[in-house]
């Protein structure tokens, strides 16, 4: 059986963290998003292929420093027209059966497990916001239809993005109609495929979906709390995991106090982290205080972050609801002195002094 994963888009939602590297290199609980999906597959899939576009190279490069033993090739999409375009483009590439997960999500191997059980299926999780996703209507367990962002409330059953398949799918991509949003959508290809074949709905409530920043700090409370001490514990003081929860990166040194939260590689903290995810060679200066807050690789931070209910932050200009953030800060910003409002945003390689009450870019 071989594995796809679709990792070609820009992922222009999850800005600013995705302006220096592609989403799925994004970390949580201390692992790339890719390499918490690779784990996930490596033990199933003979062959995996990665659909890559925005910054391939370093993807590329990522595989090839941790999994060079995996045997994976690279197809590149030239232009992101969506999902059913990028499985299209892999026609001469698969055998027969194959699973299919998108790159900017995690999957659990337990799910991976279940959906290969039938020859077609979806991993599908129920949500508090199914407008935001492609809402599944079953029956039995039997997939009826797909409706992508409904306006109104229909179920908040929703795809996770994770297939089993097979070759017979290209027979359906040959003649894509572009969507409402002006892209080939692979779940008009499933749809399909439900009229003549059983398309199993596989339930879990193990589906993280990266749409937005903050989804990294959901995502990252959930891996820990599951995750396995022998894979991370802090080696200064291996108790901490249990009282605390977090997760310690090689080489870091910690000084100040952090409270359930990931910290990268090469870190030294000196001030107090809270349910926040700091990324690899990040300095978090004495007295600083960070909650709720997501920090890129590379930066210097001294000040506070506070985080708060109930905030906005406007994406692709739209104001999005969060029920609780303190901030979001991108790689390689300076950050001295300051006081930084919740819901804000820092873009890459800013430098920041004083009171910051609205996205810096």
């Amino acid at each position: 059986m071989q594995a796809v994963i679709l990792a070609a888009g820009k992922s222009t939602r999850t800005y600013p963290l995705t302006l220096t590297k592609p989403k799925p290199l994004l970390k949580v609980a201390n692992k790339a998003i890719l390499e918490h999906n690779l784990e996930a597959i490596k033990d199933t899939a003979e062959e995996i292929i990665i659909v890559a576009g925005y910054k391939k190279d370093m993807l590329e490069e990522f595989i090839l420093k941790n999994y060079p033993k995996l045997k994976i090739k690279f197809v590149e999409q030239q232009e992101q027209l969506g999902t059913g375009n990028a499985v299209s483009i892999l026609k001469n590439h698969i055998k027969d059966r194959f699973i299919l997960l998108m790159g900017d999500n995690i999957y659990l191997k337990k799910d991976i497990d279940e959906i290969i059980k039938h020859k077609y299926s979806i991993l599908v999780t129920k949500v508090k916001n199914p407008e935001l996703f492609g809402v599944v209507i079953e029956k039995n367990n039997i997939l009826i239809d797909i409706i992508e962002k409904p306006k109104k409330f229909i179920s908040n059953l929703v795809s996770c993005a994770l297939f089993s398949l097979d070759k017979n799918i290209f027979n359906f991509l040959e003649k894509p109609k572009k969507s409402k949003r002006g892209e080939y959508e692979l779940t008009d290809a499933i749809k399909e495929i439900s009229r003549s074949d059983k398309v199993y709905c596989i339930k879990t409530n193990s589906c993280f979906q990266i749409s937005y920043p903050w989804d990294l700090l959901s995502a990252d409370q959930e891996l820990r709390k599951s995750s396995k001490i022998k894979d991370f514990w802090d080696t200064k003081n291996p108790k901490d995991f249990f009282v605390n929860r977090n997760i310690i990166g090689k080489n870091s040194k910690i000084y100040g106090n952090v409270k359930n939260s990931s910290i990268g590689n090469n870190c030294i903290i000196k001030g107090n982290i809270k349910n926040s995810i700091i990324m690899d060679n990040a300095i978090i200066d004495k007295n600083s205080i960070i909650e709720n807050s997501v920090i890129g690789e590379n930066v210097y931070f001294k000040g506070t972050i506070f985080a708060k209910n109930n905030v906005y932050s406007i994406v692709k200009d739209k104001k999005i609801k969060i029920k609780r953030l303190g901030a979001i800060i991108a790689d390689n910003v300076k950050a001295e002195n300051v006081t930084i409002d919740a819901g804000c945003k820092i873009w890459p390689n800013k430098r920041i002094k004083g009171i910051i009450k609205n996205d810096i870019n």
